[in-house]
């Protein structure tokens, strides 16, 4: 069926004033093309259920909910909904499969089915060509991960509608060869902000205005979920709710094409696949022939009716870590579909047209009946190609001469712990070892991982711990041309994501097989840990490097124990050796409850805490000494509100809340001018994209300056350390682009002759002397670590972070602070992706994490967000660090 075969009533819905939309059809309509479509198989008048035409109005969450409970009463053998979490906030995460009698009662069958065609390893040919022949094609159709993406869940509801009231025979041979799942609303919490808040805005009439308080929201937008992440950047950590019950969901069915769609600026047409360049190498070729099939029949769609769109722009498919990236890894198909957005009822584009939001939810529903046009008939050739997808998968692994990855569990076994969890919700098979063991030429202790490469999931792993991919080369020289004529290079987004450089945990690879034995690893990102020696008389303790003593610490204190922490080293009498940051717990500084308690705490946190009969240290301090700090419980707050990213202040909530288990106290800017911050031990400022200065002004500086001299600890990240260098809160500076040969710019009308000996030459003027250096788009840098500081405690020699942006600082000099840590050597400070050779130069021993004392408390910053989509694990415990042995070592009058 093609566009010109739904009913002229239906699109009317949609295309007239938003004011005056007529119901949805409940009868059979004529098309203006002469054609029929009858709409008499659903009882459900979705005006009714909604209360309002469809496209009328932007629909709430619950309202959408409602109404396709409504469809599932009314058509109990065509769909069913499917729980698979809930958000922070509470609301419902479902999707919705829908397709004819048959193959909705046979879900169970069908879900075995595709899991069993993805398995070649214990499903053969002849097998697998029976499922090909008989499972039916299958189509995800994911709508909303950007709560102020409006118009795609409204054509969710419209596409769901549709097929089961149209009666035609082509939608029903649709719903006889595919099932269609429909996730309706990725982000119902940030979707319910934005309605709520867009509807206070409205007047009598709604403003197309593009600056009219209707198209532009308060911080923080809709786009994000409750803790302000943005959820399509989440399909690597899989940390928010939405994204991990998603996963868990394409893994039980496999469905065989992906589609996530967007809403992008309102001046713009209608985007889908195929993609723009650079592609990620580990997509298969019958991977990109497919998406380019199922683009050129949207195309005929759009075609049919005049919509304009536009592919192979913008939008690239080389990070992974979208929701239309990740199932390709699979062996499914995946895609972006992007849409003009009113971000309202309506929006005048820059040529005058008013774009409504029924344009939006028109479109989407048009492009989603072309791409399940597509997968029905397509529906033998997409299971053929899963099936030899996940075989080459097979069969690349085991030639490979790295088949086998082995992770060690010695220094971290936290973050292995959490690595072996995400790969296995990824459907990654991990095995963990037992015992120690040899292999690749090194020895790995007990409960490291072992990942053998040689099965299905092979180019997941891939994409998940390899620690370079790269693009094409004649991309990169394309850029470099860019760059080089001041033009503006294509990269879209970061370049670098390896898991274990993100986790700072080293790999080795070889060929050969362990000889160890090997159990299968859980879904379980924390192991519980143990108490042991309860009966010691002196106290216990814990060591310090890992998340799982953070988290003892943070639990530790929100209980009220009386906590002390290890500056250095030390060994006991024992000879057992424990590392600075060490945890102490006296039975002598808390109560008779301590064993009790500790019990408890060590499971929940995963952390092993050792009792000890004596407190006599042969090497390192004493716990008694001045090295020796008492933790007290910090109260801690954060800058929120404009101009401050949402995005790290998010990401910094998340992390020390529901990874580090402490609660954070937002602040709103504003407020910060003249608060009395007295009550606070510890203040974190993120990131900015607005300026801070306006914010927070000159008075607001000073406060801040004077809470600090009185005891407090600032943590500043990211652009907010730049506002702390301008403020004269920290000894640095930043720095401007470094060039080899400057070139003076001159004002004056008329100057002397100048010879251009290049295009180098003129590249070195036009760019001036006093340029900033050039924008990475993200890439993995390589940190060396001064581990002679309370700050660097349980800090590895050597860690990783991601460095986005222009921003490069002066090291502090020894009468102000110290650099605790650096940026490599410019032959090692590139980790992973794709830098330029300049920043590699410039980068070079420069500042990440600065320390500056200021009166009795400090300054920590930052150069870098240490919490960038919460993806960063190895930097966790360097941001346990400032929060809480920072606020043990200032000196606040108590």
């Amino acid at each position: 069926m093609k566009l010109k075969h739904l009913s002229a009533a239906l699109f009317l819905c949609l295309a007239a004033p938003l004011a005056h939309s007529a119901p949805l059809p409940a009868d059979s309509e004529t098309s203006s093309l002469g054609l029929t479509v009858d709409y008499q198989n659903s009882p459900v008048n979705l005006t009714e259920v909604l209360g309002y035409p469809i496209g009328s109005k932007i629909s709430s969450p619950a309202a959408i909910y409602e109404a396709f409970q409504a469809l599932e009463t009314a058509h109990p053998q065509q769909v069913e909904i499917v729980h698979y979490g809930q958000t922070w906030e509470g609301r419902p995460l479902y999707y919705v499969a829908i397709s004819n009698a048959e193959n909705t009662s046979n879900l169970a069958e069908f879900r075995d089915g595709m899991r069993a065609l993805a398995n070649p390893q214990t499903t053969n040919a002849e097998q697998a060509e029976k499922l090909i022949a008989d499972l039916p094609s299958s189509i995800w159709l994911s709508y909303g991960v950007h709560g102020n993406e409006i118009s795609s869940p409204e054509a969710a509801l419209l596409t769901a509608w549709h097929l089961l009231a149209a009666a035609d025979t082509e939608t029903q041979q649709w719903l006889d060869n595919t099932i269609v799942f429909i996730d309706p609303v990725q982000n119902p919490d940030g979707r319910a902000r934005f309605v709520s808040r867009y509807y206070m805005t409205a007047g009598m009439e709604h403003s197309s205005d593009r600056i009219s308080a209707e198209h532009n929201e308060p911080w923080p937008s809709g786009r994000s979920n409750h803790y302000l992440f943005d959820l399509n950047r989440d399909w690597l950590a899989l940390t928010q709710p939405e994204v991990a019950g998603q996963v868990d969901a394409l893994l039980d069915t496999y469905p065989l094409i992906f589609v996530d769609l967007h809403e992008m600026g309102g001046d713009q047409s209608y985007y889908f696949t195929p993609e723009a360049r650079p592609y990620n190498p580990l997509i298969a070729k019958s991977q990109r022939e497919s998406l380019w099939r199922i683009g050129e029949n949207n195309g005929r769609w759009f075609d049919e009716h005049g919509y304009d769109y536009f592919t192979r722009e913008i939008f690239d498919a080389f990070y992974p870590g979208y929701g239309a990236s990740w199932p390709l890894y699979h062996g499914s198909l995946a895609m972006t579909y992007e849409m003009a957005s009113a971000r309202g009822h309506k929006f005048r584009t820059k040529d005058g047209t008013i774009l409504t939001y029924g344009d939006g939810v028109q479109r989407h529903f048009v492009a989603s009946l072309a791409t399940i046009e597509t997968a029905s008939r397509e529906r033998k050739r997409l299971l053929e190609n899963f099936w030899n997808y996940r075989q080459q998968a097979i069969a690349d692994g085991k030639a490979s001469d790295e088949r086998f990855i082995y992770i060690d569990a010695k220094r971290d076994r936290a973050g292995v712990q959490r690595l072996a969890g995400l790969l296995t919700q990824h459907g990654v098979n991990v095995q963990q070892s037992n015992q120690a063991f040899s292999a690749c030429g090194s020895e790995f202790a007990a409960g490291s991982l072992v990942i053998d490469s040689a099965q299905p999931a092979h180019y997941m792993i891939r994409t998940l711990l390899d620690e370079q991919v790269n693009m094409a080369q004649d991309f990169l020289d394309e850029q470099e041309r860019l760059r080089a004529n001041n033009l503006p290079d294509q990269i879209y987004d970061v370049t670098a994501w390896s898991l274990p450089l993100m986790f700072n945990l080293p790999q080795q690879r070889c060929q050969r097989a362990p000889r160890t034995d090997l159990q299968v690893a859980s879904s379980a990102t924390l192991v519980p840990g143990e108490l042991t020696n309860a009966d010691a008389k002196v106290g216990f303790l814990a060591t310090w490097g890992d998340m799982n003593g953070a988290r003892l610490l943070a639990a530790a204190l929100r209980e009220g124990l009386s906590v002390k922490q290890s500056d250095l080293a030390f060994t006991l009498k024992s000879g057992e050796r424990y590392p600075a940051g060490s945890l102490i717990f006296t039975r002598a500084d808390n109560d008779a409850k301590l064993v009790e308690q500790l019990t408890q705490l060590a499971e929940e946190t995963g952390a092993t805490i050792n009792g000890v009969d004596s407190s006599w240290i042969v090497d390192g301090p004493n716990f008694g000494s001045n090295n020796v700090q008492h933790v007290h419980a910090p109260r801690i707050a954060m800058a929120w509100d404009e101009p401050f990213s949402s995005l790290n202040a998010g990401h910094t909530r998340f992390v020390i809340e529901r990874q580090l288990g402490y609660p954070v106290t937002a602040i709103r800017a504003a407020q910060l001018r003249r608060t009395d911050l007295s009550q606070y031990q510890v203040l974190l400022l993120p990131a900015s994209y607005g300026n801070i200065a306006d914010a927070l002004g000159e008075d607001g500086a000073n406060n801040l300056k004077g809470w600090v001299e009185r005891g407090g600890v600032l943590i500043t990240m990211g652009t907010s350390s730049a506002w702390a260098v301008q403020n004269d809160l920290l000894a640095s500076a930043l720095e401007s682009a470094s060039k080899d040969a400057q070139v003076e710019v001159h004002k004056e009308a008329r100057v002397d002759g100048l010879l251009l000996e290049s295009t180098e030459h003129l590249h070195d003027y036009v760019n001036g002397a006093t340029t900033d250096p050039y924008w990475t788009s993200g890439v993995l840098t390589k940190l060396d670590v001064d581990q002679e500081h309370w700050l660097t405690a349980g800090v590895p020699e050597t860690v990783n972070s991601i460095t986005v942006g222009n921003q490069i600082f002066r090291p502090l000099t020894i009468n102000k602070g110290r650099n605790l840590l650096t940026y490599a050597s410019a032959d090692e400070v590139l980790a992973s992706g794709y830098l330029w050779a300049e920043n590699k130069q410039q980068l070079a021993h420069k500042p990440y994490l600065m320390w500056q004392p200021r009166g009795r408390g400090m300054v920590i910053s930052f150069a870098q967000e240490p919490t960038y989509r919460a993806y960063l694990d190895g930097l966790t415990i360097t941001l346990a660090n400032a929060i809480f042995a920072g606020a043990s070592h200032a000196r606040p009058l108590r």
